[in-house]
């Protein structure tokens, strides 16, 4: 078995692949302040629920991020399970051909999902990674990673909206039925989602023009991320929601660098 991390700005996702079959999957808070322990503690909790053995798990690959969680991290992997992380950086084998300016700008966790979407899809692509920022990534039939967007997330344009307007409440992020709404809570509900709905298909429109004028062909839209789900079904442009892009992506390139 290998344990596959995703350290993100807000959560950090595990999981357990038992060669290809993603046995479990849990999303803890990111918390740059955990030491090792506190870290270990908790991951061997949740094996221990779930009748997972640590001394089964024989790789463990993880990409972040997070830069000053990684001393912590690292340090609890070998500690509890006596393994050295794969870290996914410069020297890793992905199979994606970074056409950034500087390549190492591009977060780690847009590589990984990059390489599980080319083997799965073998085709152009756009992905949309919705999480603490919302990353928009155009990928070329022929696996060049050749750029993309970023613009806040869905919870960061909600607490924005709380914190700077005096008389406006926290609200939770769910669709209402009518953008032409009678209260305040539902009225700021459909603002930030339908408004944000509207952004993406914008986006994902500009992009796909853009990559068609580089020659490529029409991309397929796929959607990732803790918050995918409440944009997915209502966009015009996003073809499919795959909630496991990143996990798979994760796996596939530990399988590539093992040996």
């Amino acid at each position: 078995m290998i344990l596959v991390v995703d350290v993100g700005n807000t959560n950090t996702v595990l999981g357990v692949y038992k060669e290809k079959e993603l046995l479990i999957e849990w999303r803890l808070s990111t918390d740059s302040k955990k030491t090792a322990d506190e870290y270990g503690i908790q991951v061997m909790q949740l094996f221990y629920q779930r009748n997972i053995k640590i001394e089964d798990v024989k790789g463990v690959i993880v990409s972040s991020v997070v830069p000053n969680i990684m001393y912590s991290l690292e340090h609890m992997i070998r500690k509890y399970f006596k393994i050295t992380p794969m870290i996914v950086g410069p020297g890793v084998k992905t199979g994606i051909n970074v056409k950034y300016d500087n390549p190492k700008e591009v977060g780690a966790d847009r590589i990984v999902n990059a390489v599980s979407a080319h083997a799965i899809y073998k085709r152009a692509l756009i992905l949309i990674d919705f999480g603490t920022a919302t990353t928009f990534c155009a990928i070329s039939k022929n696996a060049n990673y050749i750029g993309g967007t970023i613009c806040p997330g869905i919870k960061i344009a909600s607490e924005a909206l709380f914190e700077r307007a005096a008389r406006l409440p926290r609200v939770e992020l769910i669709k209402p039925e009518t953008v032409i709404c009678k209260d305040t809570v539902s009225s700021m509900q459909a603002g930030i989602i339908y408004g944000y709905i509207g952004q993406v298909d914008y986006i994902v429109n500009k992009i796909k023009s853009e990559m068609i004028d580089m020659g490529e062909e029409e991309p397929f839209v796929v959607a990732t991320g803790g918050l995918s789900k409440v944009i997915s079904k209502d966009s015009a442009t996003i073809d499919e929601f795959n909630p496991y892009l990143t996990l798979e992506g994760l796996r596939m390139i530990y399988e590539k660098n093992k040996e």
